[in-house]
């Protein structure tokens, strides 16, 4: 017993020496960190396939830093070294059998110390196909569109486009004929009072109310929303700022006369009366995911049971609301879906339709229990889709992937066809005919800031 008790101790004494040398050694590796670490990493392109080449570039860093990124136990570069205005930039290949999705890349940092994690999503290419079945004219508009809504009652398309960061200086409310695709009336938002910077109520999100002759639109950038006169685009009413914390998009509910508007911010939903343009409702949506937020996108309306649907970009949610209340009736998360932005509804079928530009897909689920029935890899980025009830398809506007692609309730791809750079909205009107905004690259770029008519030739 007592030998037994003495090899415990020689044990326990050498044990001792090696942690304290470890940590002699070690201790070299625990230099001061970097205390105000703001370095960040980016892909230089929009998409990324396997087999790429990706440029990569950075800014923040410190002078002299060394930055390194790996994938798993995978170093992807040899160290980059911050230039003088602290950017680095180098390329890195992405293997030819990477999966497709998001893959965390450690940034790793030295001298000083600092780390970091980013994501490089890597998608896949959907090809072309059905063009042979769709008529599709195209006009260039103005630079920086974003939206696109239809009068029946005038037969006439508005359209909403803002230029750049805050402040946004530059951005118009456009009436354009759907036949021609020619703009017929414009104007320029008023400049946003107590300001000295010049910026004006920049548009983005746009619905049509017919019944009042009236456009809405949101100011993201103001948070708020305005009102103008569809005969003439003359503004009827520019709400306060803060009435809408980053407003996204707008429907109009004519049963209920109201208009509903999503703010991304905070998880708000407020809805405004159509006549008296007054707010008659502002609430809030609470995530059902632990820790999560719902931040709520697109916005949709089923106008025969005067229900509205919205998905959150973070959590794969999406809430169904009653319209004339505003209370929750439903709540569905969705586990495949990454940065869901996009959301409709087939009333009839009762189907619900999801884009994600985070996860590349289009979720077909059950609009009345959630059940996912259909689960379709659409392309890079989607980030908007519609349902067309003429031909019971749905569209979804791939940015990254540049392509409008047409869906059935079954699931599969009708057509996926060129929507020009950075497609970013969708509008059926009802009779077949889709119309489609997209951006552009810059000032110069032959391929953006168009109208798309889309028209099956069997119509």
């Amino acid at each position: 017993m007592q030998k037994l008790s003495s090899r415990r101790l020689r044990f326990a004494a050498l044990s001792l020496a090696l942690c304290a040398a470890a940590g002699v050694a070690g201790a070299q590796g625990f230099a001061q960190p970097d205390p105000d670490f703001k370095g960040a990493v980016r892909a230089a392109s929009p998409v990324i396939k396997a087999g790429d080449s990706v440029e990569m570039t950075g800014q923040g860093f410190k002078p002299g830093q060394s930055v390194t990124l790996l994938r798993g136990e995978t170093v992807l570069n040899r160290p980059w070294t911050a230039d003088a205005e602290g950017r680095i930039g180098g390329r890195v290949q992405v293997p030819a059998d990477a999966s497709v999705g998001r893959h965390p890349v450690v940034v790793r940092v030295a001298n000083p110390d600092a780390a970091a994690v980013i994501e490089l999503k890597v998608s896949k290419d959907v090809p072309l196909s059905g063009a042979d079945r769709f008529d599709v004219a195209t006009n260039d508009l103005v630079q920086g569109l974003y939206q696109v809504a239809y009068s029946a009652r005038n037969d006439a398309l508005f359209v909403t486009a803002a230029v750049g960061r805050p402040p946004v200086k530059q951005s118009e409310l456009l009436k354009v004929d759907p036949q021609t695709l020619e703009i017929t009336a414009r104007v320029t938002p008023a400049q946003v009072e107590g300001q000295t910077d010049g910026r004006v109520y920049a548009v983005y999100g746009v619905a049509v109310d017919d019944a009042n002759g009236n456009v809405w639109v949101t100011n993201t950038r103001d948070d708020t929303v305005a009102v103008y006169r569809q005969s003439d685009l003359s503004l009827v009413k520019q709400f306060e700022p803060g009435v809408l914390p980053h407003g996204r998009d707008l429907v109009v509910d004519t049963k209920d006369n109201r208009v509903w508007a999503s703010g991304f911010g905070g998880g708000k939903f407020v809805a405004f009366d159509a006549t008296t343009l007054e707010v008659v409702q502002d609430l809030t949506v609470e995530s059902k995911v632990r820790g999560g937020e719902f931040g709520p996108m697109a916005l949709t309306l089923d106008p025969v049971a005067g229900k509205l649907y919205s998905v959150g970009l973070s959590t794969g949610e999406v809430v169904v609301l009653d319209g004339a209340t505003g209370a929750v009736d439903n709540m569905f998360r969705f586990p495949t879906i990454n940065g869901g932005i996009g959301v409709a509804i087939d009333p009839e079928g009762r189907r619900l339709y999801v884009a994600a530009q985070g996860s590349d897909n289009l979720v077909i689920a059950n609009a009345d229990t959630g059940e996912v029935l259909h689960d379709v890899y659409v392309g890079a980025g989607a980030v908007y889709v519609a349902f067309d009830p003429h031909t019971k398809l749905a569209y979804v506007a791939s940015r990254g992937a540049g392509t409008i692609t047409a869906v059935d309730a079954n699931g599969t791809i009708v057509a996926n066809l060129d929507g020009g750079t950075f497609p970013n909205h969708v509008l059926p009107v009802g009779d077949g005919t889709v119309y489609a905004i997209n951006k552009s690259r810059g000032a110069d770029d032959a391929a953006g800031d168009q109208i798309r008519r889309i028209r099956p030739k069997t119509l």
